[in-house]
């Protein structure tokens, strides 16, 4: 059990000897003497919560049919509650958690608060070290696909010169990480902490990765120039110039001067501002007070979240068709048993800010890749005026806001060349 952690968090652990982990990370033996215990972590629900997951799921008192014949009203409960009766039902926990424990995971403190992550390092000499960090309504369980192949590439189609070291941690408030209890762990707080956590493992030359929340991380990272980041590579760039931002704000037509993919990612933006942001104002400015219902209802819970994965998955409005239904329930199931739908949500309410638009100038290494399915597809005029070391740009031909979960094999490739000339 982990002394540090909350009584609610002691459920969900269940040690390993620390010795064995060394066996599996050659690098954690250094780490020891960097400074920093690092302690071996096990995922391990009571029976009792997953019961009690299920039984807050059947007794739902649900909203009345909406309407709309369509989403503009919100998830559609035709849509919603045969996966909830799925969810209550025959969907199994247990299956994705031994998953999970079949990874090296560990816990370390960093400023005051216990940071969740795996870490997997290639059996390839050369390879280059990696921090990926996920968004929401995601986690870590996105990139559990692209664990072996970014490790491993000599087994899935790479050279061996592509290999990485990843590590993979749950951002504070998310998953098994811990929930702060204190003000200012923002996005900048987070980068810094990730450096802090990259140098204890033994790595002081490394790149990052992110999408999303995990976007925002690696470009705070990028602006601090925290120590022995490298460069970073992102699926959600923040590039919205002040411009185009502030006409998008003020509701005023498109400037007639934006080229064709530049005018189509204004339509994007606008268009969701206009349908599809109030979650994240609510986030931004009141995340207790929606949080209350995100960790009391399940089902309350798992609309507030579909929603985002149907809307931006590069799926049709229909996310089964590329992660399957329990992909998805993985990640909504996460987010519940560990009582994380508030703590997460804050991390919106210490940013209180655009994730889209341009925030300084980084002159740090760049690499972009672009999917069809993201909120908008950031054009690279774009991106050449907010990153002054823009090295790789790629569009890619599918796939959506959450790139390594859809389409693990395509954002493996994209990673692989981007870091690519860094080596």
């Amino acid at each position: 059990m982990l002394a540090d952690r909350s009584t609610s968090r002691r459920q969900f652990v269940a040690g390993a000897a620390l010795t064995g982990a060394i066996s599996v990370l050659p690098g954690l033996a250094r780490a020891q003497v960097a400074g920093g215990a690092i302690r071996p972590f096990k995922v391990a629900i009571p029976a009792a919560d997953i019961a009690a997951m299920k039984r807050r799921i059947a007794d739902t008192r649900w909203a009345d049919t909406q309407p709309a014949v369509d989403d503009s009203q919100g998830v559609r409960r035709q849509t919603l509650e045969p996966l909830m009766r799925y969810w209550a039902g025959d969907y199994d926990w247990r299956k994705v958690e031994a998953r999970l424990n079949a990874l090296p995971m560990f816990i370390t403190e960093i400023d005051g608060l216990g940071i969740h992550f795996i870490h997997v390092r290639s059996r390839h000499e050369h390879a280059m070290p990696m921090i990926l960090t996920h968004g929401w309504p995601g986690s870590i369980l996105e990139f559990l696909n692209v664990i072996e192949p970014l490790t491993d590439p000599t087994a899935h189609g790479g050279k061996a010169e592509d290999a990485f070291h990843l590590v993979i941690p749950s951002i504070p408030g998310f998953g098994f990480s811990a929930k702060p209890k204190t003000l200012g762990w923002g996005s900048d707080h987070i980068g810094r902490a990730w450096s802090t956590l990259m140098l204890r493992l033994g790595y002081d030359r490394y790149v990052s990765q992110g999408g999303d929340c995990g976007s925002v991380i690696s470009q705070r990272m990028a602006l601090q120039h925290v120590p022995g980041l490298l460069g970073i590579h992102l699926n959600m760039p923040a590039v919205v110039p002040a411009d185009i931002a502030k006409t998008l704000a003020a509701g005023d037509p498109a400037p007639a001067t934006l080229a064709p993919k530049e005018r189509a990612a204004f339509d994007q933006l606008e268009g969701f501002y206009r349908d599809n942001s109030a979650y994240a104002a609510m986030m931004n400015t009141r995340p207790q007070t929606i949080g209350y219902s995100l960790v009391d209802s399940p089902v309350g819970m798992a609309a507030w979240m579909y929603e985002k994965i149907a809307q931006w998955t590069y799926s049709g409005g229909q996310p089964e068709r590329v992660l399957g239904r329990d992909a998805i329930l993985d990640d909504i199931s996460l987010y519940w048993l560990t009582g994380t739908g508030a703590s997460a949500a804050r991390i919106y309410w210490e940013d209180h800010s655009n994730n889209f638009n341009a925030r300084g100038i980084i002159d740090m290494p760049v690499a972009i890749s672009v999917f069809p399915g993201e909120i908008f597809r950031a054009p690279k005029s774009w991106a050449e005026r907010c990153y002054t070391n823009l090295f790789y740009f790629h569009e890619a031909s599918k796939g959506g806001h959450f790139a390594a979960w859809e389409q693990p094999a395509l954002f493996t490739a994209e990673v692989r060349a981007a870091f690519r000339s860094l080596r």
